[in-house]
């Protein structure tokens, strides 16, 4: 067996896993806001509770933890959160007390990228682009497997890169920079410029989010591109976006799929118990 946490900001969520995927047990307790120290008893609390509850014994289960920052490779404290009460925290040193046992962390964007590689609609494809499309854009990469964090623990931050073409407004976004992926492809974004029932803010968010992904097609090349978040339920992206992004690829012909995510809004928690592989 295998646990995942999934610690949001208004939740915090566990997972048990059996080896084949099974889902064993799932429960979730409101996140102590602005509370680091509740916080890590909470998660260390839910652990342990759901460790009784499928009859653990005295064995302690891996235990993989999605976060929504990252942790500097060079500190080990916790960065890029928007749950900011986490910023500069030894998160993980602090929950291998709690638990005493060796925690994985990863960004929750790369768990949901390693869930859907591992069992859900990319499963066995060897390059995987995971995409949250929800209240902000964010993004995980899976090679064979395994997530790549990458040098700088940021691998997969398309959002926050800068989008391409021409557009006469390009609005500030809260990391300080200007017309950043999400200001455009976010919930928000796509809620301001007329919604997802106005047929010309829906035409401009396609071609918008159809020459972001080219980027990333022209950078990793990756077999699938699974959307995730609450704009992934726009079934009609699967089928125009794949149209509109080979004017922008160096290709002639574009190989890599479009998909909707298998799990919803579980593959972020099993794709924090999948940081410990099979």
């Amino acid at each position: 067996m295998r646990i995942g946490v999934d610690l949001g900001g208004t939740k915090i969520e566990v997972i048990v896993l059996a080896d084949d995927g099974r889902e064993l047990l799932r429960e979730r307790v409101p996140t102590p806001r602005g509370d680091y120290a509740g916080m890590v008893a909470a998660i260390a609390g839910l652990v342990k509770s759901a460790e009784q509850k499928v009859g653990a014994g005295r064995t302690a289960i891996p235990v993989g933890v999605g976060i929504p920052g990252a942790e500097s490779l060079a500190t080990g404290l916790i960065k890029n959160a928007n749950s900011t009460w986490l910023i500069g925290q030894p998160l993980r040193a602090d929950l291998e007390v709690a638990l005493g046992r060796p925690v994985r962390l990863a960004n929750d964007a790369n768990c949901f990228a390693l869930s859907e590689a591992t069992d859900g609609a990319a499963a066995g494809e060897e390059v995987v682009f995971g995409v949250i499309l929800g209240t902000g854009v964010g993004g995980g990469i899976v090679v064979n497997g395994q997530v790549l964090a990458g040098a700088n623990a940021i691998a997969g931050e398309w959002g926050h890169n800068p989008l391409p073409g021409d557009e006469v407004v390009r609005p500030p976004c809260y990391c300080g920079r200007t017309g950043c992926i999400e200001t455009f492809l976010s919930g928000p974004a796509l809620a301001a410029d007329g919604g997802a029932d106005n047929e010309p803010a829906m035409q401009r968010y396609e071609q918008r989010l159809a020459r972001a992904l080219a980027q990333v097609i022209n950078i990793l090349d990756p077999q699938v591109i699974v959307l995730g978040g609450g704009l992934s339920n726009l079934d009609r992206l699967y089928d125009r976006v794949p149209r509109l992004w080979g004017a922008h690829v160096f290709s002639d012909t574009v190989a890599t799929r479009l998909v909707k995510n298998r799990h919803g809004d579980s593959s972020g928690v099993r794709g924090a118990a999948w940081l410990w592989p099979k």
